[in-house]
Formats: structure tokens, C-alpha cells, sequence
């Protein structure tokens, strides 16, 4: 047994129940599980991690995180990132091809990524490839890497090296990826034009509100899933905010069209009515929605049209965002937040009735399976990584800049109360985090793909 560590709690988190368990873990794998249990007498006591009333459930996965490493590392970086991560109960990230520079939309801007990110995480990473115009030579020779899926821009995505792609562009990548087993992701936004006058005041909400439409979305996802349906590749949704575009996915779905949606943890927590003035670190793109709107987002979570709840962690220096003096037309859009999306989607889905088994659903499953990492993560199975967050769902407490472990602070969750609260992350049969400290000197996160071809790598 000296190899063996076992993992008990009274409340294990399984898809049919939450209940008693004992969870041995061999090499950082999964190695055997018994049900309605809390009998470890033949392990010796180093050996027990007993999480008493703590509820264990698998590590949360967060698949879209904007590292920004190499290239704008002052925004954010691969240490603190990770560590931020950690903290939140995430053990696994996939990084967004952009913001970084170069941004991975080649083999060896992908593997200049994976160097930049050497010895320096805290949890596990996986990456997804870029789609641009003129790269779509390059798109086969990443998925036989590994590459968890790839990412296109149907409008301006904000930085100049990640342009978007046209229609005949898109289609000309998935005819690369047929067959591939691959997944094209989308910021769909399409420009229809100007929306706002000069009459509209800059520091108001409203103003960027009305600046990108629900119509921007509807348009955009038209196109996906035209080109979903007749490619039969693999496709999704990043960040939908549109409620409006939920029948068109409906339908679409119904039909067979291999389409996912994910939402955002800021979608399904905040509201434009409280937005004030000047507050540009509640700015994303798409942008934050009316309170309507966020109470059909919900709906779409429960009946499955969404399929996962992620951050889209996309932070930038403070110069960037300057809230309270910056106006919402000029600054940065994008929601630091990765640190709290089992606790912002806890403290909001708990009062609508959402479950524990929802928690893993959405949060774990939803992001490991669109990645195409569930064959080692997101599950309390036996062979699977023994990766945990172990938390209590009824302890609250307020967010603090000082407990932030990203690089940038300026976030809209400063003071707000959460409920559930981490008490340890493991990753791969290590505790790694634990009561606010992490638990070793050195990061032990490693590269995970979307094969087991490189699965040993380490960072």
C-alpha cells in the first residue's frame, strides 16, 4: 500500500449521487473507488487525505483562459495564470491562441508557446491553434500534435496578428479539418455598422451596449451553422451573450448539427442595469446583457443548449482599463476572473435550483469533452487523472484584491460575497493548493493534448 493514497469524504460528487467515498489514487491516477465508505483502517495515516463534510469533486476545467505568454506577458503570464487557476479549483486550463506573440496559428509558434510556458505552471495546460487568413496549411499538422481544437474571429479581434477570417476562409479550413475528429471555435460577432451617434455618452454602459447588438451575434451564428451543417465538422460557440440567437441554436441542434455553445461565468452573474459609469472592468465582447436576457442564458444552461460555463480569463495592463476614468468605447474589453468560477457559478446556479452534478456538468465535463480531454480528465474514474477541488459549498466570503493571484486585480468582482469556497486543488494525487497556500516550492502542471501521443510532456 505504500504507494497508494486514499481521498475520503462524506460528500463525493458522482453523476448519479453525491455520498460517502474512499478514492485510491496510484501514480496520479484514479486506481480504485469504493462507494458509501469511509473505511481506510489498512492505509497508514500519512497516507489519508480525509476531507471530512468537504465535498470532493473532479478539478474543474476552464478551456477558454487568455494566457497572453510570450509576447504580452505584462498582462498576464503562465505563473500567475495557473496559480490563479489553482486556486479557484481549476487543474486544468486551455490557452487562447491570442493574445500572445506570435499568436499559435503555426507549428512553430505553437512550440514557441509551449517553451515560454516551461516550468512555470500549477496546473495542467492545453492550447488551442489559431484560424487565420492563410494558415490553413498548417492546421493538420497541429491536430497530429495534439492540439486541442482552434479558434477563428468572424470580426476585428483586437489585436492586429490575429485578424479575422471571411466566410470562404472558414470554409476553407474545415475542409482541412474533415476528418480530423477536430473542433472549430467562434468568436461570432459579424460588424453590421455603426449603432450609436454622437449624441450617446461614452461613459454610459448603455452606449457600449448598444454598440454591439444582439444582431452582431444572430448574424454571426447563421453563418456557423451553415457552414456547421455542411461540413459536418465540429463546431462552437465561444462566449455566447445573445439570447436571441438560442432558437436558431435550438433548432440547429435538433437537427444533428454538430454545434456547442459555452457562456460565461460574467453572462450568468452580472447585468447591464448595474453597470455605472466609467466602470470599464465590467467591459467584455460581447458584452454584458440585460437582466432578461441573463435569466434565458440560464435556461439554456439547464435544458442543455449550453453546454458549458467558462471564464474567458482576457485581462490587460491598467492603463488598458483605467475604470472610473477610462470611457467604455476606448478601454480593453475583456473579464479577468479565472480564479472564481466555481464560486461565482455556485453562488448564482445554487439559488436557481442548479446541482453539484450540474457543477461537474458544466464546469468540468462540458470543457474537457469540447477540448477533447475527457479521456483523462473531468471524471472520478478509475484510470483517469486524480484530479480534485475539494470545497465547501456553503462557506462564503468576499473577494479581496489581496487574494488575487492574477496578474492584473482590476476585476469586477472586488467586494462581492461568494458561496463555496476551496479549501484544496489536486493535481494528479498532489495537493497543490490548500487553505489560501500553495503546497510545494515548484509548479507541477504539465501539457495535456488532445491524444495521449505526448501526454508525458512536461512543462
Amino acid at each position: 500500500m505504500a504507494d497508494i493514497q486514499a481521498f475520503v469524504s462524506k460528500s463525493v460528487v458522482f453523476p448519479e449521487e453525491t455520498c460517502e467515498a474512499v478514492i485510491q489514487v496510484r501514480e496520479g491516477k484514479i486506481h480504485h473507488i469504493q462507494r458509501h465508505t469511509s473505511d481506510v483502517a489498512e492505509f497508514p495515516r500519512h497516507q489519508v487525505v480525509d476531507c471530512g463534510d468537504l465535498v470532493l469533486m473532479p478539478g474543474v476545467v476552464d478551456s477558454h483562459v487568455h494566457v497572453n505568454e510570450p509576447g504580452r506577458t505584462a498582462w498576464e503570464g503562465y505563473y500567475s495564470a495557473t496559480q490563479a487557476a489553482a486556486a479557484g479549483g481549476i487543474t486544468t486550463i486551455v490557452d487562447m491562441p491570442l493574445n500572445s506573440i506570435p499568436p499559435t496559428t503555426t507549428m512553430e509558434a505553437w512550440e514557441a508557446k509551449m517553451k515560454a510556458a516551461e516550468h512555470q505552471c500549477w496546473v495542467d495546460v492545453g492550447f488551442w491553434g489559431g484560424v487565420v487568413p492563410g494558415n490553413s496549411s498548417e492546421l493538420c499538422k497541429m491536430v497530429e500534435r495534439g492540439i486541442c481544437g482552434f479558434k477563428c474571429f468572424l470580426i476585428h479581434s483586437g489585436v492586429e496578428e490575429f485578424p479575422c477570417v471571411s466566410y470562404a476562409q472558414v470554409e476553407e479550413a474545415l475542409g482541412e479539418l474533415i476528418g480530423t475528429q477536430s473542433i472549430l471555435l467562434f468568436h461570432a460577432e459579424c460588424d453590421i455598422g455603426n449603432t450609436i451617434t454622437d449624441a450617446d455618452p461614452l461613459k454610459e454602459y448603455n452606449t457600449f451596449l448598444k454598440s454591439r447588438p444582439q444582431k452582431m451575434e444572430e448574424e454571426a451564428i447563421k453563418q456557423v451553422i451553415s457552414l456547421c451543417e455542411k461540413t459536418k465538422v465540429r463546431c462552437h460557440i465561444v462566449h455566447l451573450s445573445a439570447s436571441k440567437a438560442l432558437p436558431m441554436i435550438r433548432a440547429a441542434q435538433s437537427r444533428g448539427v454538430p454545434l456547442s455553445v459555452e457562456t460565461c461565468h460574467h453572462y450568468l452573474t452580472l447585468t447591464a442595469e448595474k453597470i455605472p459609469d466609467n466602470a470599464t472592468q465590467y467591459k467584455c465582447c460581447p458584452p454584458v446583457r440585460e437582466a432578461d436576457n441573463q435569466n434565458q442564458l440560464w435556461e439554456a444552461v439547464r435544458d442543455g443548449t449550453i453546454q458549458q460555463v467558462v471564464s474567458d480569463h482576457s485581462p490587460c495592463t491598467p492603463d488598458l482599463k483605467q475604470p472610473g476614468e477610462m470611457n467604455f468605447m476606448e478601454a480593453w474589453g475583456g473579464i479577468a476572473s479565472v480564479q472564481f468560477g466555481l464560486s461565482l457559478f455556485w453562488t448564482e446556479g445554487s439559488d436557481r435550483g442548479f446541482t453539484l452534478q450540474d457543477v461537474v456538468k458544466y464546469l468540468c465535463i462540458g470543457p474537457a469533452l469540447q477540448a477533447s480531454l475527457l479521456h483523462r480528465k473531468a471524471a472520478l474514474k478509475v484510470g483517469h487523472d486524480a484530479d480534485f477541488v475539494i470545497w465547501n459549498p456553503n462557506e462564503t466570503f468576499k473577494i479581496d484584491e489581496s487574494m488575487i493571484y492574477h496578474k492584473t486585480k482590476i476585476t469586477p468582482y472586488i467586494g462581492k460575497t461568494l458561496r463555496g469556497k476551496v479549501h484544496k486543488t489536486v493535481l494528479r494525487g498532489k495537493v497543490i493548493f490548500e487553505d489560501g497556500k500553495f503546497c510545494s516550492s515548484a509548479p507541477q502542471g504539465n501539457y495535456v493534448f488532445a491524444s495521449d501521443t505526448f501526454k508525458n510532456s512536461k512543462l
